[in-house]
């Protein structure tokens, strides 16, 4: 599942880098995060760390993009193999 931001975010700052998939940018009004580079942090950490550092709790699971944990780990191997 890719996660999305809600438009409870502050604008802190705090997801975008922590983000190593580079999933997470400034939108128009509030941050957001791309589903295409979304791997909730499988293959880098044991837990999504925007979700962990987010003060807000404002990172949710996108119901528009339920992914299991076989598809996130295939999807982090091709991010990873193409940024090689």
């Amino acid at each position: 599942m890719a996660l999305m931001i809600t438009d409870e975010c502050i604008n802190c700052d705090v997801c975008e880098p922590a983000c190593p998939n580079q999933a997470i940018s400034m939108g128009e009004e509030f941050y957001r995060i791309d589903p295409a580079r979304c791997t909730e942090c499988v293959g880098h950490f044991d837990e999504p760390q925007c979700v962990s550092l987010c003060p807000v709790a404002c990172i949710p699971v996108d119901p528009a993009h339920v992914e299991n944990r076989q598809t996130l780990l295939q999807k982090y191997q091709r991010l990873t193999d193409t940024a090689s």
